[in-house]
């Protein structure tokens, strides 16, 4: 197999480290990284396990929904934590 050596910083290293797992090596990381970021329905089914949301987030999102379907114009808006 052909192999090419890359520079990078040291920030970069430290996070492409930090993502190593044992016996797993850097162009394996990176497969792994760059594979799993494709956002597709398949991907969204294979890491489906990993979404844990605790009851009281079920259960504000219920009710949000609830209150969508009777007005949706003046209903609760989801705030994103970015």
């Amino acid at each position: 197999m052909a192999v090419k050596t890359i520079t990078i910083d040291m920030e970069a290293y430290n996070l492409l480290s930090e993502q190593k797992q044992k016996n797993e090596s850097f162009s394996k990381v990176i497969k792994r990284t760059f594979k799993a970021s494709k956002k597709t329905g398949g991907s969204l089914l294979e890491n489906l396990h990993t979404f844990i949301l605790e009851e009281d987030t079920l259960d504000q999102t219920e009710e949000i929904v609830k209150s969508r379907e009777e007005d949706y114009i003046s209903s609760e808006k989801i705030e994103s934590e970015s």
